[in-house]
């Protein structure tokens, strides 16, 4: 699982040279096929480990008069807030070669 409070992606929007991210494949479709899988596997982890964190806060009564905002749980959503967009992290990821893909073979070369 990857630890977001060290990741060094943008938070903001940042213009991007096509050329470099094509670079890593050679097809910027494919490019941006392995960007968009990763991110969503990001998102995965990122709303697992948000929910975890939320829920060791969360009360067991079903009683409407005592439901009250908690300031915990009000920092841990703020905080997760702040956090780059998970397409962010995946393209910062992508261009630093850390992320893992392989192109699926194509019968039509293979005979």
């Amino acid at each position: 699982m990857i630890n977001f409070k060290n990741t060094n992606a943008e938070s903001s929007t940042v213009t991007r040279n096509m050329d470099e991210i094509e670079e890593v494949t050679g097809n910027i479709y494919e490019s941006c096929v392995v960007v968009s899988k990763r991110s969503d596997q990001l998102a995965v982890d990122l709303k697992e480990e948000l929910i975890n964190k939320l829920n060791e806060f969360a009360s067991s009564s079903d009683n409407l008069e005592e439901v009250f905002e908690n300031r915990e749980q009000i920092e841990i959503s703020r905080f997760y807030e702040r956090l780059p967009k998970t397409n962010a992290i995946a393209l910062k990821e992508f261009l630093d070669e850390k992320v893992y893909f392989r192109m699926p073979s194509d019968s039509s070369e293979e005979a």
